[in-house]
């Protein structure tokens, strides 16, 4: 009976006060007046946090300056990419040529146009990678943030395409 009655309710205290009444925000929009509430809002995902699509997680972040913890841990980290087709192996090869040709040579010798045997315009020698025998964990963490001179291709590749790209490597290696 009470819960049909016609009277009006307005509660004074709600159990969960964050659900019953939601503060939604613009994700791009200003959010220095939440600081001043005492909120801390960065707009970041949570950390660990997978976008959707997003296929092959790698669970190291990138190592402060000077630490290498996780450089070192990556080792242990094998490819999720066991076998690649004919077709997948070619695409590979093509984006090692566009993103990784230009200064490690299209032989893997460390050779490639940037560098011409120390007559490039690029003042540091490239790794030769036919010779590098690096766990593929380690080298993805090193194509992801970055090594010594050379900068992270993250944003060049994606991470299943980063993993591919070593396969290449790697097949190319045993030759």
């Amino acid at each position: 009976m009470v819960s049909c009655s016609s009277i009006n309710r307005n509660p004074k205290d709600a159990y969960i006060p964050d659900m019953a009444h939601s503060r939604a925000y613009e994700t791009y929009s200003d959010h220095s007046n939440l600081t001043k509430k005492g909120i801390n809002y960065t707009a970041l995902p949570v950390q660990g946090t997978i976008a959707r699509n997003e296929e092959f997680p790698f669970p190291l972040s990138h190592d402060a300056v000077g630490d290498t913890t996780n450089y070192f841990l990556s080792r242990s980290i094998k490819n999720p990419i066991d076998t690649m087709t004919a077709h997948e192996m070619a695409e590979a090869e093509r984006m090692y040529l566009i993103q990784c040709g230009i200064c490690h040579g299209k032989n893997l010798d460390g050779n490639g146009p940037l560098w011409k045997d120390g007559s490039g315009p690029y003042p540091a020698a490239p790794k030769n990678l036919k010779t590098l025998h690096m766990p593929d964990g380690q080298m993805f963490y090193s194509i992801t943030y970055g090594k010594g001179q050379m900068g992270s291709y993250a944003s060049q590749l994606n991470r299943k395409q980063r993993w591919q790209v070593i396969n290449y490597i790697k097949e190319q290696q045993k030759k």
